[in-house]
């Protein structure tokens, strides 16, 4: 967190879960400086191409952003859980990242 922090950048997490799932979920795992925002009606889920129909689940997704809102990297399933390509996303921008998520 510090790196990303460093670089003017905000993290947060979105899952398909109520919020009070997420809080939860935050809660059991000692994340709770990291905000988990609840896309409970799938909408950003499927605009963001994340979302699976035919089994009715959300891939996962990492996505950085620019200051212009231009979406500078998409890393998804298994490698999206490693934050190391962020990080070096993150590093490569510097303190050119957005501080809020972009418009599908």
């Amino acid at each position: 967190m510090p790196k990303f922090e460093a670089a003017n950048t905000k993290v947060f997490g979105l899952s398909m879960d109520s919020r009070f799932s997420n809080a939860a979920f935050a809660e059991k795992i000692g994340v709770t400086s990291v905000p988990i925002l609840s896309d409970w009606t799938r909408t950003v889920t499927k605009d963001y191409g994340l979302y699976n129909e035919a089994r009715q689940v959300g891939r996962r997704g990492t996505f950085v952003v620019d200051k212009e809102g231009k979406i500078q990297q998409i890393v998804v399933d298994n490698m999206a859980i490693d934050p190391t390509s962020t990080l070096e996303t993150c590093s490569l921008l510097e303190k050119k990242l957005v501080v809020a998520p972009p418009k599908p």
